[in-house]
């Protein structure tokens, strides 16, 4: 157990946890676990009575309440998983709240739940079919941008990249991008209109894009840390009266390059709408960068740094762009949530291509002036 307390030490969060005598607490070391099961792809209303019932199997205090103690709603956020609060009145009369994920179907497809190089300890954390943390902060999306928020999630991406899980560390990006674009070239649509327009992407143009971008990032030398390559403002969790900061959902935590951690999250600024328009400028990724890179002092991270690691960050941005844009085809042909992932691939790729020229020109003469071409 300890690789995944590792995680959540560093990450200074609050998980829910079950006593030795039985009956659920937040208050031990111990990983929930239940044999219920919850079928994602029932109608909302028939898997409110599931999501109580697995509820009180994991909380033991709660077995004996009357469902109308409970109510589950739905939280806003991804579009591989379905996240919800469960709200519940306990016997003394007081209101409880966690959250509860469950792991969308088919996402075997594009998460590898059995990555070899995560200790079996946090492999079993990160494959049970939910997860779940005491409600005591919110979740965000529009708020990402204010300064005291971006140091602060700078910081507390920069503990995260500091974990250290035993097992290989080998970066997994490409591994992950060649594997989706194997899958992604060879699908086909029961869909007329969506296998006509599936049939206009070039895939040997998209293999050639990917395999010219790994070259040249292989020249960056990005450090390789313990990613967590989904930092989307739904994985965000803030408590407003600590006003403390939680990274959450790890399901695509692996160990990856630090510039595309950072470039990923980024690129998470523009939203699902893909409004690129609200990518962080240069000022604005530099205060991010000075708070990850030395959060102590920020202000006396040197120039030299600063732009190492903006060129760092916007090459490996341009991964974020291939890999979701991949993923997105995948999606598209295994997911039944109601999202347009075909659209969400062109304009992903579509990005990629409009930045490519300005980044490749950044890295390239980067890499000139530091002596490694």
């Amino acid at each position: 157990m300890g690789a995944t307390k590792n995680i959540w030490t560093a990450m200074e969060a609050n998980h829910a946890k079950q006593s030795h005598n039985g009956n659920s607490t937040f208050d031990d070391h111990s990983i929930l676990h239940s044999n219920l099961s919850v079928d994602t792809a029932l109608p909302f209303p028939l898997m409110v009575p599931r999501v109580i019932a697995l509820c009180k199997d994991l909380f033991r205090k709660w077995a004996k309440l009357n469902d109308s103690c409970f109510s589950v709603d739905t939280v806003s956020g991804g579009i591989t998983n379905l996240l919800l609060k469960v709200s519940v009145k306990e016997e003394n009369g007081e209101y409880v709240s966690v959250t509860v994920r469950l792991y969308g179907p088919n996402t075997e497809y594009v998460i590898n739940r059995e990555r070899d190089q995560i200790p079996l300890s946090c492999r079993i954390w990160c494959q049970v079919a939910w997860c779940i943390w005491k409600w005591d902060g919110t979740i965000f999306y529009k708020y990402m941008r204010k300064p005291k928020l971006v140091s602060e999630i700078a910081k507390q991406l920069r503990r995260f990249h500091q974990v250290e899980i035993p097992g290989s560390k080998e970066p997994q990006l490409w591994v992950d991008i060649f594997k989706f674009f194997e899958k992604a070239s060879t699908l086909q649509f029961e869909d007329t209109d969506k296998q006509r327009t599936y049939e206009t992407i070039s895939f040997k143009e998209v293999h050639k894009e990917v395999t010219e971008l790994k070259e040249l990032t292989t020249l960056l030398n990005s450090p390789v840390v313990f990613a967590h390559n989904d930092l989307l403002s739904g994985n965000l969790m803030h408590n407003e009266e600590q006003e403390k900061l939680y990274l959450i959902d790890f399901e695509y935590g692996s160990y990856n390059y630090r510039g595309f951690d950072i470039g990923n999250h980024f690129n998470e600024y523009a939203g699902y709408d893909c409004d690129y328009s609200l990518y962080p400028s240069k000022d604005e990724q530099y205060h991010f960068f000075r708070h990850y890179l030395e959060p102590e002092k920020p202000y006396e991270v040197s120039e030299k740094d600063l732009e190492a690691l903006y060129v760092e960050t916007n090459t490996f941005m341009l991964a974020s762009h291939l890999y979701w844009a991949l993923w997105a085809l995948i999606q598209a042909r295994m997911s039944p949530i109601d999202f347009d992932y075909l659209g969400y691939y062109f304009l992903r790729y579509n990005e990629y291509k409009k930045q490519k020229r300005m980044c490749f020109y950044l890295a390239k003469s980067h890499i000139s002036g530091s002596g490694k071409a």
